[in-house]
């Protein structure tokens, strides 16, 4: 049986993680301290058509429109068997501004409670425009980053029953919005056509 690996919100990986576990225990610093009304949204990937590429989603979505066009050819990636949360980021700022209008300051977990693989994000952008991943993704080792959280998982369950909260969007949808916007940034260009 899998067991599920507990989450990694303490011990940070990065020096982003590092900063964003920082500013967590500020915020309730300052609070406890000095009374201030002020909360931690603690967001899992939250995904727009705004990321720039050197966020992975990103990267994909990039690729696979250059791909469907014609312009490009593979797609590289690193690790792809790591696990994430991604949601929609407009939903997530809708979390955030519930979690401003209630009477006391508190902390939330804001995600979408489903947990993928980088591989399924993969294959649900070449699957959206009827494309198989396998053709033209390239596992380079370059890629891989020297540490890694193999698995993220968000426990959503106080924002559901505090703040009657949920995502809309889930990772397909996440995917299908940011091909979407790849296509109206870049109308001119041509489609691949498939024999």
């Amino acid at each position: 049986m899998f067991r599920r690996p507990r989450p990694h919100a303490r011990h940070p990986k990065s020096p982003y993680g590092v900063a964003k576990a920082s500013a967590h225990w500020q915020v309730a610093c300052y609070r406890e301290a000095f009374g201030l009304f002020a909360c931690s949204g603690i967001l899992f990937n939250h995904e727009s058509p705004l990321r720039p590429q050197k966020f992975v989603t990103q990267k994909v979505i990039a690729a696979v429109g250059a791909i469907s066009r014609g312009s490009r050819d593979k797609l590289h990636l690193g690790a792809i068997d790591v696990f994430r949360d991604w949601g929609w980021a407009p939903d997530y700022v809708e979390a955030m501004w519930l979690m401003l209008q209630q009477p006391t300051p508190e902390d939330f977990i804001i995600a979408t409670g489903q947990t993928h693989s980088l591989r399924e994000f993969v294959d649900t952008a070449f699957n959206t425009i009827g494309y198989c991943s396998d053709d033209f993704l390239v596992q380079d080792g370059s890629l891989l980053r020297p540490t890694e959280i193999q698995y993220s998982y968000a426990d959503i369950a106080k924002i559901n029953h505090q703040l009657g909260w949920s995502a809309r969007n889930k990772m397909a949808d996440v995917v299908r919005m940011m091909l979407e916007a790849d296509t109206r940034a870049t109308p001119t260009q041509h489609p691949r056509t498939t024999s």
